[in-house]
């Protein structure tokens, strides 16, 4: 008898573990779903987006019926759902893709999101800001160490400058022989002094030897400028096959980056969106425009729509989006400037080597949550007051980008 008390107990118990498990509500990890799946489509408030506003959808519907609407709309639609068929006409039969791959407690996550965005939460004193923890290089950050060596040649320019100008002053005051007051300097021509003392100037060895010394470091300076700039496009904004908008598309209306560019959280490259992403709101939105005909035509072809890369690292660099944006926790706009606020994109970071190591000097690593770096933060501390750097853990190492 007791030992089936305690079989009893322990099937009670797994069942309520299964029953707290299923119900979990994570509103952070609804978050991340709804704005990498989501937010394209829909608002958490009232206003419509391409779909409906989500504010109440909790009120409006059971949780039952949204876990099978988002599993699989159309079968929710073929059923003769009454609710259902209204919204899909109301949006011109625009069928919403299906998530059969979230589970009820990650659909419940998002719908718990979607609530608690009714009511806005005070921000707590000394809370980080949302969307990263990393801060944007600023524009104007050292390049590698290299601006102390420039502002040491300048100086140096200075001084050679100074000493030629100082010869140029003891020269002209050897030719001076004239009294400019005297009569024979006021019966000459102002002109002809001027051309006179010139051809003795040009003359002098040490005039001479400043000017052409002048001109060398003018010379060499341009030629170093012109070197450091080769292969920096930075303010390169290429027109685009196709008018798009990212002020519109990732500023008004806040489509996640993740939603086009599939590969930016989980993959080395961010991935150009192919022309089905495009295809997903605009098999039903300004169908007419002659833009959005050039995606028809696209497709109709089967032809890729020719995008003009704008970032462009070259071959012997090597460069991952995942490990700095999923792992480094890095927004995009660290490296790529405020997309969102851009009607045409453009490069705005140098992508030199000198910005990357300078940002690995400056950046923590963002090791909160990451067993992976619990005893490499401990050594770390043990020695050093500071956080932990992208350069203490081989972010300066050449192995690290160059293959």
């Amino acid at each position: 008898m007791k030992r089936l008390k305690i079989v009893a107990l322990t099937a009670v118990l797994g069942i309520l573990a299964l029953v707290v498990r299923v119900n979990a509500q994570d509103p952070a990890e609804g978050e991340q779903i709804f704005k990498n799946n989501c937010a394209a489509c829909h608002n958490t408030n009232a206003e419509t987006l391409v779909g409906p506003g989500l504010q109440g959808v909790s009120q409006r519907r059971p949780i039952d019926w949204i876990v099978k609407w988002v599993h699989n709309p159309q079968a929710v639609i073929a059923s003769g759902d009454k609710y259902a068929n209204d919204l899909y006409n109301k949006f011109n039969k625009a069928q919403m893709t299906p998530y059969p791959g979230y589970s009820e407690a990650q659909i419940k996550s998002v719908v718990a999101y979607i609530d608690a965005q009714a009511a806005p939460a005070t921000p707590q004193a000394g809370a980080a800001p949302a969307g990263g923890t990393q801060a944007a290089p600023a524009a104007g950050a050292s390049n590698g160490g290299m601006m102390e060596y420039i502002l040491v040649a300048l100086l140096l320019v200075m001084v050679l400058v100074l000493v030629a100008l100082l010869s140029i002053v003891t020269t002209l005051s050897k030719l001076a022989s004239v009294d400019p007051e005297s009569e024979a300097a006021q019966n000459v021509p102002f002109l002809q002094r001027l051309a006179e003392n010139g051809k003795k100037l040009a003359g002098n060895n040490a005039f001479k030897t400043g000017a052409a010394l002048l001109i060398t470091l003018l010379i060499g300076k341009a030629t170093i400028d012109a070197a450091y700039g080769v292969g920096i496009h930075q303010g390169y904004a290429p027109e685009q096959p196709i008018q798009f908008s990212h002020k519109l598309h990732a500023g008004q209306y806040q489509i996640n980056c993740n939603y086009c560019h599939t590969g930016v959280y989980k993959g080395k490259g961010a991935n150009v969106p192919s022309a089905n992403i495009c295809m997903n709101c605009h098999n039903a939105i300004k169908r007419e425009s002659p833009e959005i005909q050039k995606i028809y035509r696209a497709i109709e072809k089967d032809e890729p729509i020719q995008w003009v890369r704008v970032h462009n690292l070259p071959d012997l660099a090597y460069f991952n989006h995942s490990q700095h944006t999923n792992v480094g926790g890095l927004e995009c706009k660290n490296c790529h400037g405020e997309i969102e606020k851009m009607e045409v994109v453009e490069q705005r970071s140098s992508l030199t080597m000198g910005w990357c190591i300078d940002c690995h000097r400056k950046t923590d690593v963002n090791a909160k949550g990451n067993a992976y770096y619990d005893k490499l933060v401990e050594i770390h501390n043990k020695d050093h007051k500071e956080p932990l750097k992208v350069q203490n853990i081989g972010g300066l190492e050449c192995s690290k980008c160059h293959y």
